[in-house]
C-alpha cells in the first residue's frame, strides 16, 4: 500500500475548524484625522478578526506585511501579556498567517519579528502558509550590545532578535536581491568625481575575435574628448550645489579602476591602447551583460566604473545601493533616542523607525499598501506614512488609542520630528480613518438558548454585516443591498416575505440574474422563481461561521 505524507508541525487545536465571523468596520468620526481620503486606516480591535473583516475589499492589494507579534517569552510586558500556552501561540500565528498570505499582493512579501523562544517552529509553520520555496531571509537583528544588557546566568548573552521573510509568489518579484539605499556621503564623492561631458569622435584602432563566442571586438580611440571633475571643495558650505550636479550628471559620472591583470580579455586591450580615451565594443559570453551589444570606457589605461552601475535616483536624490546581508548590525539600524521616538513611550515593545524605513525601502513603492496587525506603538504606520505609503494598523490593546492615535496625528501636524523625518523631509499632511469592530452580528438569547441579532445593530449594519457574511459587497442598488457579480444579488428585509413580496422586488431582475433574500419569517409554501433562494435570519447565518469570541 502506498503511504503519502506532508512534513508539517502540529499541536493542539490546529486542526480545530472554526470559520471566524467576518466584522463590519464602524468608522468613529471623532477620531479620524485629517484627510479621510488617503484610504489609510487605524483599527482598534481584535487583529484575527479585523484581518478577516478586510478580506473583502484587500484580497491581494497589500504590497507589504510586517507583524511584531508577542514572542511568548513568558514576560509580562506593560501593554500586553507575553507568555500564552505554546500551542495557544501557534494557533495565534497559524490562524493570522493564512489570513495575512490572502491579503498579500502576488508580489507582496511579509516581514516578521520574533526571537528564539519561537522562531524555529514558526520557521517550520511559515513554509506550510507561504511554502519553502517562498522563504526568503532569516534576518539577525542586532538589538542592543552586550554590556549591560543584564542576561545572569544565560549560556550565551544574547544580542539579537530574528526577522523571518517570505514571499507571496517568489516568481513575482521584480528582484529578489535585497538592497539597502544610502545618500551618497562625501566619501562616495571623492571616489565618483569624474564626468564625461564629451566622448569627442571615436576612431576605429583595433579589432579581434574574442575567444568565447567568436564575436568582433572593437577597439575605438577618442579625440576631442571633454573629462571634467566636480569640485567638493568647501563640501559642507556647498553641498546642495554639491548633491545637484551629481543628479544633474548621473549618467555620465564614473571612476576609474585597474582591470584584472590576470584576465587576458583585459590585458589584450591594456596592450593596444594608450593612456587617452578610449572605448571597446564588444558580446560579452558570459557575466550580467551576456549576449548584450557592451561598451567599456578606458583612461590612463583603467577601467571606468560608473556611478549608475551601484546607484540611482530616488525622489530626486542620487543614492548609492549596497546589497543587504542576512546580519543587520547596531551601525545599520541605529536606536538612537528610541526611548523618545514617536512621542510615546512603550518600553521593550518599540521597534525604531529606521527599521521599518529600510524593510519599506527595500520591498515598496509610494502608493503601495503596507499592514501592520500588531501594531503596538504605531511605529509601521508612521513610518508609511512619512514615507508616502497607504497603511492599515490593527492593534486591540488601549495604547491604539493612547499611544498609536496621539503619535499618528503629531506625524500630520509634523509636531513630531524624531525617528526617520529629517531622513525623508517630511512637512506633514494626510490623514487617517478611525475604526472600531463591530459587537457579533448575533448573540445568545439571555433568556433562550438560541441566537439573535444583537440589539446594538441598527438595521444598515445588519444589512452590511450579512452581505460581507455571504460575500456580497455592500451597495444599494434599487431593491438590492449587494451584489456578488454582475447577476447576483441580495436583499434583506425585516418585512414577511411572501410571494407578492417576492415578486415586488424581482420586478426588475433579469432572466440571467440571480436574488438571494435574507428574512426572518416568511409565508411556508410559496412557488419561488428558480433564481430566487431565501434564507432565513439568524438560522442560516449560524451556518455560515462561528459568532464566538475569537480573542485569546
Amino acid at each position: 500500500m502506498k503511504k503519502q505524507g506532508k512534513l508539517e508541525l502540529t499541536w493542539v487545536g490546529k486542526y480545530d475548524e472554526r470559520i471566524v465571523e467576518p466584522r463590519i468596520l464602524v468608522e468613529d468620526k471623532l477620531k479620524s484625522y485629517g484627510d479621510h481620503d488617503t484610504g489609510n486606516m487605524l483599527i482598534h480591535g481584535d487583529n484575527l478578526i479585523a484581518l478577516k473583516a478586510l478580506e473583502q475589499d484587500f484580497t491581494e492589494k497589500i504590497k507589504c506585511v510586517y507583524i511584531d507579534p508577542p514572542y511568548n517569552t513568558g514576560n509580562a510586558f506593560d501593554y500586553y501579556e507575553d507568555g500564552l500556552e505554546h500551542s495557544l501561540w501557534l494557533n495565534l500565528m497559524y490562524n493570522r498567517l493564512e489570513i495575512l498570505k490572502n491579503l498579500l499582493s502576488e508580489d507582496g512579501t511579509i516581514w516578521i519579528s520574533v526571537d528564539d523562544s519561537e522562531v524555529h517552529y514558526l520557521k517550520v509553520m511559515c513554509d506550510e502558509v507561504f511554502g519553502r520555496d517562498n522563504f526568503l531571509a532569516d534576518i539577525a537583528y542586532e538589538r542592543s550590545g552586550s554590556a549591560g544588557i543584564g542576561q545572569g546566568g544565560a549560556f550565551l548573552v544574547n544580542t539579537h532578535e530574528f526577522i523571518l521573510v517570505y514571499a507571496k509568489n517568489k516568481t513575482k518579484l521584480s528582484s529578489v536581491e535585497a538592497k539597502v539605499y544610502k545618500p551618497l556621503d562625501k566619501e562616495v564623492m571623492k571616489r565618483y568625481s569624474k564626468v564625461l561631458k564629451n566622448e569627442g569622435e571615436k576612431e576605429l584602432v583595433s579589432e579581434f575575435i574574442a575567444p568565447g563566442n567568436g564575436e568582433t571586438v572593437k577597439i575605438y580611440k577618442h579625440n576631442n574628448y571633454d573629462i571634467e571633475t566636480i569640485s567638493l571643495k568647501d563640501f559642507t558650505k556647498r553641498e546642495s550645489e554639491i548633491r545637484c550636479s551629481y543628479l544633474e550628471q548621473f549618467e555620465n559620472i564614473f571612476r576609474t579602476t585597474n582591470p584584472q591583470k590576470e584576465n587576458s580579455f583585459q590585458q589584450k586591450i591594456i596592450n593596444q591602447i594608450d593612456g587617452s580615451l578610449h572605448s571597446v565594443e564588444y558580446i560579452p559570453s558570459r557575466g550580467q551583460f551576456s549576449g548584450q551589444q557592451t561598451t567599456l570606457y578606458y583612461l590612463n589605461n583603467e577601467l571606468f566604473a560608473w556611478l549608475k552601475a551601484s546607484a540611482e535616483v530616488i525622489d530626486n536624490e542620487v543614492v548609492k545601493t549596497n546589497k543587504m546581508t542576512g546580519f543587520w548590525r547596531n551601525e545599520d539600524i541605529p536606536k538612537a533616542n528610541l526611548a523618545n521616538e514617536g512621542g510615546v513611550d512603550f518600553k521593550r515593545g518599540k521597534k525604531p523607525e529606521v527599521l521599518l524605513y529600510t524593510i519599506l525601502s527595500m520591498v515598496t513603492k509610494k502608493g503601495d499598501y503596507v499592514l501592520d496587525s500588531f501594531l503596538g506603538s504605531g511605529t509601521t504606520a508612521a513610518v508609511a506614512h512619512k514615507m508616502g505609503r497607504k497603511w492599515i494598523g490593527i492593534e486591540l490593546g488601549d495604547h491604539c488609542i493612547s499611544h498609536c492615535l496621539p503619535r499618528l496625528q503629531a506625524t500630520i501636524d509634523n509636531s513630531e520630528l524624531s525617528g526617520i523625518s529629517n531622513k525623508v523631509n517630511w512637512n506633514g499632511g494626510g490623514g487617517f480613518k478611525f475604526y472600531e469592530l463591530a459587537d457579533s452580528l448575533l448573540v445568545k438569547n439571555s433568556k433562550l438558548p438560541v441566537y439573535e441579532i444583537n440589539p446594538s445593530y441598527t438595521f444598515e449594519m445588519m444589512v452590511e454585516a450579512i452581505c460581507k457574511i455571504e460575500g456580497f459587497r455592500y451597495k444599494c442598488i434599487g431593491e438590492f443591498h449587494g451584489m456578488s457579480s454582475e447577476n447576483r444579488f441580495i436583499h434583506v428585509t425585516n418585512e414577511f416575505v411572501n410571494s407578492s413580496y417576492i415578486l415586488s422586488i424581482t420586478k426588475n431582475l433579469d432572466k440571467k440574474q440571480s436574488l438571494l433574500i435574507y428574512c426572518k419569517k416568511n409565508q411556508s409554501s410559496m412557488n419561488l422563481p428558480e433564481n430566487v433562494e431565501i434564507k432565513k435570519i439568524p438560522k442560516d447565518l449560524l451556518a455560515k461561521c462561528s459568532f464566538e469570541s475569537e480573542e485569546l
